[in-house]
């Protein structure tokens, strides 16, 4: 890194360290886990896009299916759940899955024609009426289980750290589905089709109550072993003692020191996950994903698999988004897919690796600090920057009433005016591919 790299990242940590002293350690800390998550996000981006220019715009469905896998590896297992329709459901998803077998079977060892169509026809109607009457009375009572509460069938019990990795591996694996189908197609169909399917994910997560409670949300989930809880630091005299040595009180304390826990553990996964990307950039197999992503013609004449290539590196992008996505969850301590909107996402990760520099992963992680912190900071910065523009004027005058209503505005004009001002004058990003 040059010294211009080191001095954008100090430039960076004064504004996070500046929030601490002009509004509150505690909104500084939760710009910094968030920007952290977010980094990740962004550095998963830019393994699709600037190792191998796979233009994924489903980042969202991937970030979902995270956040799923903290629920379902997190949770306690809802009683009596899979003998009222846990295993009913399993058993249809079975049957789903084997009646598109036997169609792909047969359309692949048929000869073309009336009776192939006819057969494949026949499977896929039976197999669906089969499978409907099997899936929808295991999920009516699973769903009948104390639906206030509950009505999902719950979790694994087990440490929620280990919905990291295995959100990862979730995401990791509908990545391979979508990669088999889709990384034939042309990189504005490629988009088109990645969006759709991400949006599907989000669906299915919302409507489907079984899988993890749709829109009424699962809430309470268990944080990591070493993250404590306030109260119990509350309730500590040693803690107590501690942050009145300090000049703080019990309850700021205690919130500081749990976001800096999360903090700490979440620059330990950046810093492996930024040195594996390193590594993977500087090795052969990075030099020829780079070779693939200027000429894929020319590297495929030299004997590269370049479908191949791309399923690879698009597998492991959408693996570390689902992590973040598990992070995100796990800071959180509730998974609501509602909030999953493509603006935050989506375009907003985008915008990081733009900004940053696609192609150099500090640059990625560069950009997720730098826009999560505008996107946190622009819209108070702009009703204040409005109260001053009004101070002179009326209470209840038109133009004053507008100026202040805009202010809510101003996160999405300042993500559009950042974009075209790094666009125009550093066209690579402020951390260029070198």
């Amino acid at each position: 890194m040059k010294m211009r790299d080191f001095g954008l990242f100090a430039l960076v940590a004064l504004l996070i360290i500046g929030t601490g002293f002009l509004q509150s350690w505690n909104s500084a800390l939760l710009i910094l886990n968030m920007g952290l998550i977010s980094a990740i996000m962004a550095l998963g981006v830019n393994i699709q896009w600037g190792y191998a220019g796979l233009f994924n715009v489903g980042v969202m469905g991937f970030v979902a299916l995270g956040g799923l896998a903290s629920v379902l590896v997190s949770m306690p297992m809802t009683e009596n759940a899979w003998a009222s329709g846990g295993i009913q459901i399993v058993l249809g998803l079975i049957l789903g899955a084997a009646t598109v077998v036997a169609a792909v079977l047969v359309y692949g060892r048929m000869a073309a024609g009336r009776p192939r169509n006819l057969i494949m026809l026949a499977i896929l109607i039976a197999g669906f009426f089969i499978f409907r009457s099997v899936f929808d009375a295991g999920v009516e009572g699973v769903e009948a289980i104390n639906p206030a509460a509950t009505g999902y069938l719950g979790g694994l019990n087990l440490p929620i750290l280990l919905s990291w990795p295995l959100g990862g591996v979730l995401a990791a694996g509908a990545a391979w589905v979508i990669g088999k189908t889709a990384l034939g197609l042309r990189s504005d169909y490629l988009a088109i089709a990645t969006l759709g399917i991400a949006e599907i994910v989000i669906a299915v997560m919302k409507n489907e109550d079984w899988l993890a409670r749709g829109v009424k949300n699962v809430v309470g989930l268990p944080r990591p072993a070493v993250v404590p809880y306030e109260i119990d630091l509350q309730n500590s005299t040693s803690f107590v003692e501690a942050a009145q040595g300090l000049g703080m009180g019990a309850t700021t304390a205690s919130t500081l020191y749990v976001k800096g826990i999360y903090a700490l553990l979440f620059t330990v996964v950046l810093l492996i996950l930024l040195w594996l990307a390193q590594t993977a950039w500087n090795s052969p197999w990075g030099r020829m994903l780079r070779a693939i992503r200027d000429n894929e013609v020319a590297a495929e004449a030299m004997g590269k698999d370049v479908t191949r290539r791309h399923l690879q590196v698009f597998i492991l992008g959408s693996a570390v988004c689902g992590m973040a996505g598990a992070m995100m969850t796990t800071l959180d301590s509730q998974l609501t897919p509602s909030s999953y909107q493509p603006l935050r996402y989506t375009f907003l990760i985008w915008v990081m690796v733009i900004v940053g520099g696609s192609g150099n992963n500090f640059g990625a992680v560069l950009g997720g600090f730098l826009i999560w912190f505008l996107w946190v900071q622009v819209e108070p910065m702009g009703l204040a920057l409005m109260n001053l523009i009004t101070a002179g004027m009326a209470d209840g005058y038109w133009l004053k009433d507008h100026l202040l209503d805009s202010a809510a505005h101003m996160r999405l004009l300042t993500m559009g005016l950042v974009l075209l001002l790094v666009l125009r004058f550093s066209p690579k990003g402020l951390i260029p591919e070198r």
